[in-house]
């Protein structure tokens, strides 16, 4: 799964994991991994493998099971492959669907410890109570309600204690694998796994960092001011730190439970129509969207859509969010061409596709595939998997935050037929990204989409005239040469040449007129008929051409309407 963000690489330069290696790099000592420690937990991981027979073969249940068994880490990986059909069977990927971090509780003396090793204190001084049965323990952390001292009700996120440790030794040992593996082996599906390591690396840092949680609900409670029927949990900052979230505590209904919502007086479809709409304003305006939007993370209370679970978001920058808008309109319009430049405008400067009448050729595949069903049958999984998958084919890498994108609107999309069923997501983003566009938004972006145009344009001319000079010099030195070759059957050439043949026996026909006339007014003898005999021969072989050439002309036009 995507979070927001954290380069790794940047924090920690030139680090190297080297798994059964010496060397210690700033990641090793700030996470305390030892080479004794990574060989322990891979003897862990190999054991729970062979427990689950993994050399002859993994069914899609024991290959989840598994997962869940090796621990948080491994679930979020079979999250993320759920979403990559290129890699697995979709069979497999339909039962690592089904994969929930959900586990079995931490004792409650457990959370108390942790919260006063976070604070330095005794947890009587900031809360007055709390409640020992948590409301919900998944993998990663617990949450418990409880009150302030100061009397406001919250949720307390507890994060269990060594799980950022192992999930840190996890991610080295695949990510020193998958490099090994890569060197051995290459093939295109194993670099994609080695994609899939270096996904979860790069998320690794911020889902384990309950302040960027904490950041992340501070932020999103700002965009939510605006719409009153939106909200989040209001974090409590100067109590959270790196391994505990303290919140709001909301009551409500889980949409997950649409009789309760019905029978609590809520209209179902205006609820699906707004989390919807409010979804388009956060992924395609706004650039920072909740990554993770399952019927566990959203409730209703007090006539308000709820999001809770903020550890997971992403973000999209102008440029990406604007190129994912002109590819929605492409396959709307089954705009080949235009789809296609929506996805090298992803690659960068540096695409370049060895074969890109084959792209187009891919791409109107899928366009006709997807682009001509109605809206309300139209297969959002099924799509992003195609795009992306051809997208690999030809070389050119969706960035991660559109993958992201795609995972977020694909679980949206499940939750919405199976609890919301009337309402068609791909048709209220549709809408949505028709009606934000305003008159003087419509005109600004024409004016930016002409400038860069014009700058294009201008570059191309100044090419151009630079190319003309240096082929003006080799013309000038008799050094330039053209080499052309018309390609095409014979019948082009022998039809081009008839009509060559015609305009030169014209030319000579209006000469013989011409001149023959010259000749009449000149008043030249000899005379016969009134006209000087050299006049008079340049009259007639001019009409017995002219009569030539319109016989000529009617006898092949009549061939060749026989053919």
């Amino acid at each position: 799964m995507m979070v927001e963000r954290m380069n790794a690489q940047t924090e920690w330069p030139g680090e190297t994991l080297d798994l059964f290696g010496p060397r210690r790099n700033a990641f090793s000592e700030r996470y305390h991994l030892t080479r004794r420690g990574k060989l322990k937990r891979l003897g862990q991981i190999t054991r729970i493998a062979n427990q689950f027979d993994v050399v002859h073969g993994l069914t899609p249940v024991k290959m989840r099971l598994m997962l869940e068994a090796l621990g948080p880490t491994f679930v979020k990986v079979g999250q993320i492959l759920s979403m990559r059909s290129e890699i697995l069977p979709q069979s497999f990927c339909d039962e690592l669907a089904k994969l929930r971090a959900d586990a079995d509780p931490m004792p409650y003396q457990t959370v108390v410890d942790t919260l006063s090793h976070e604070y330095g204190r005794p947890v009587e001084e900031i809360f007055s109570h709390i409640d020992p049965t948590p409301l919900g323990s998944a993998s990663l952390a617990q949450v418990h309600r409880a009150r302030l001292t100061t009397g406001e009700d919250v949720a307390v996120k507890v994060q269990r204690p060594g799980v950022r440790e192992t999930m840190a030794l996890d991610v080295a040992i695949m990510r020193s694998i998958a490099r090994m593996v890569t060197k051995m082996v290459s093939t295109a599906q194993v670099v994609d796994l080695g994609g899939v390591v270096e996904e979860l690396w790069d998320t690794f840092e911020s889902e384990t960092d309950f302040l960027v949680e904490a950041r992340n609900l501070a932020e999103f409670k700002r965009f939510c001011e605006p719409y009153k029927y939106m909200d989040c949990p209001k974090p409590y900052m100067d109590l959270c730190t790196e391994h505990v979230v303290v919140m709001d505590y909301v009551d409500g209904i889980s949409v997950s439970h649409p009789e309760q919502l019905i029978e609590a007086g809520y209209d179902l479809k205006e609820i699906g129509t707004k989390l919807v709409d409010n979804y388009a304003t956060q992924v395609l305006d706004y650039g920072f969207f909740h990554a993770d939007p399952h019927p566990g993370n959203i409730i209703v209370s007090g006539g308000q859509i709820v999001l809770i679970d903020l550890g997971m978001t992403g973000r999209l920058n102008s440029q990406t969010r604007g190129v994912l808008k002109d590819m929605i309109f492409a396959v709307a319009k089954q705009d080949s061409p235009a789809l296609a430049d929506g996805l090298l405008r992803f690659a960068g400067t540096e695409a370049n596709p060895e074969d890109y009448p084959a792209l187009l050729a891919d791409l109107d595949v899928i366009v006709k595939e997807f682009g001509t069903v109605d809206l309300a049958d139209l297969d959002i999984a099924a799509f992003l998997t195609s795009l992306t998958s051809m997208a690999q084919r030809h070389g050119i890498e969706v960035p991660s935050t559109v993958t992201t994108v795609g995972r977020a609107l694909v679980t949206l999309e499940g939750l919405l037929d199976e609890f919301i069923p009337d309402v068609n997501m791909i048709q209220i983003i549709s809408d949505h990204i028709a009606t934000s566009r305003s008159a003087g938004t419509m005109v600004k972006d024409e004016v930016k989409s002409l400038g860069i145009e014009g700058a294009k344009a201008l570059h191309g001319v100044l090419a151009a005239a630079s190319e003309s000079k240096v082929a003006m010099r080799m013309l000038t030195r008799g050094q330039l040469r053209m080499n052309v070759e018309v390609v095409g059957s014979e019948e082009p050439m022998r039809l081009l040449s008839d009509m060559v043949n015609r305009l030169t026996m014209a030319l000579i026909v209006v000469g013989l007129f011409v001149g023959s006339s010259i000749v009449y007014y000149a008043g030249m003898k000899p005379i016969i008929f009134g006209i000087p005999i050299v006049g008079f021969m340049g009259y007639v072989v001019a009409f017995v051409l002219g009569v030539w050439i319109v016989l000529d002309i009617y006898w092949k036009g009549r061939k060749s309407k026989k053919r």
